[in-house]
């Protein structure tokens, strides 16, 4: 059995890929309004992940004030364009300030203001290359349902805070977030359509593939 990582390589890990000064200010922005921003190791997770699927169209649920979303444009492709949804207008004004602070320009992210299950529904069949979903934990399965309409095949769901603040993986923990999240993991890693992985960075990221459709 492999041994536990100790908490200095884990901050080692986290802070492998530096956050800039766009970054920063954006995590400023977040704590003046209370919302709380993936750790830079899901960003730079993130950034990767869109990179290596040559990102071209990505769905966000949760804005906040762009600390995610600029990790995202950050490995899209550099005509890709970030569809990103919250229920604050002031926080997407934030992320604006941040997108356009660190140089992204503004056809590159597209702000859309509601809630995430009234906008998705919304959006367009198999045209994204990753949903990445931290909004309300309590819809993260009605996020799922929506984002394997939304992924083309060969695309990525993405979900935050998948550990939960070490709640998740302890059984005696049952509250409706929790247990939500739980049910979340349990229902992915289950799906054969699907190939899974859950990352412990951060508050842990939850990632599945769509698996290519077999040809007719």
């Amino acid at each position: 059995m492999t041994t536990p990582i100790k908490p200095a390589s884990w901050t080692y890990a986290e802070q492998f890929v530096a956050e800039d000064e766009f970054l920063v200010a954006a995590r400023a922005r977040a704590e003046e309004v209370g919302v709380a921003p993936i750790g830079s190791g899901c960003g730079a997770a993130l950034r990767f992940l869109a990179s290596v699927l040559d990102a071209r169209a990505v769905v966000e649920i949760g804005t906040g004030t762009g600390v995610s979303g600029l990790w995202l444009l950050r490995g899209m492709r550099s005509d890709g364009v970030l569809t990103t949804v919250d229920i604050e207008a002031e926080h997407q004004r934030l992320a604006k300030e941040t997108f356009a602070d660190a140089g992204i320009a503004s056809n590159r992210a597209r702000t859309i203001t509601g809630a995430g299950l009234d906008v998705l529904p919304r959006l367009t069949d198999g045209h994204y290359d990753l949903v990445f979903c931290d909004g309300d934990k309590r819809e993260y399965a009605a996020y799922m349902a929506e984002a394997l309409r939304l992924l083309r095949p060969g695309g990525v769901v993405a979900f935050d805070n998948a550990l939960w603040h070490d709640r998740v993986a302890d059984p005696a923990q049952r509250d409706e977030e929790t247990t939500a999240i739980r049910d979340l993991g349990r229902a992915v890693a289950d799906n054969e359509s699907l190939v899974p992985v859950l990352l412990p960075v951060g508050d842990g990221l939850l990632m599945a593939k769509k698996v290519w459709e077999p040809e007719a």
